[in-house]
């Protein structure tokens, strides 16, 4: 069983920035991928971020390349998203999950409770 817990979402104007965290438990954390996806209100969740096991390798969607950065400490089990420049239609809810590296849902098998970031205009 893997938790995962998400932290520092909250309300941010237009052009400002935030960095989530989520800390992991329960499994090998160092030895898996971990992801970011968004779902905003009425919407399906769709991907943000990912990083492999070592950080050495990162994927992002088109929306958020040059704005947000993966990252993550496997010596304190927790990877991070830098998010710059955010925009309002950016506000969702933020979950980090852990699986194998890639883009799709599928590709994670535990995810967290998410947290929330909301952009003001």
């Amino acid at each position: 069983q893997v938790q995962l817990v998400e932290s520092g979402g909250g309300l941010v104007q237009a052009g400002g920035s935030l960095r989530l965290s989520c800390a992991a438990s329960g499994r090998t954390f160092s030895s898996y991928a971990m992801g970011w996806f968004r779902q905003a209100p009425g919407k399906e969740r769709e991907f943000v971020a990912s990083i492999n096991w070592s950080g050495g390798i990162t994927y992002y969607a088109d929306s958020v390349k040059g704005r947000f950065t993966i990252s993550r400490d496997n010596a304190k089990n927790t990877v991070y998203l830098q998010m710059n420049s955010l925009k309002p239609e950016e506000t969702a809810v933020y979950y980090c999950a852990v699986g194998r590296l890639g883009v799709a849902r599928y590709d994670y098998d535990y995810w967290g409770q998410g947290t929330q970031v909301t952009v003001s205009s």
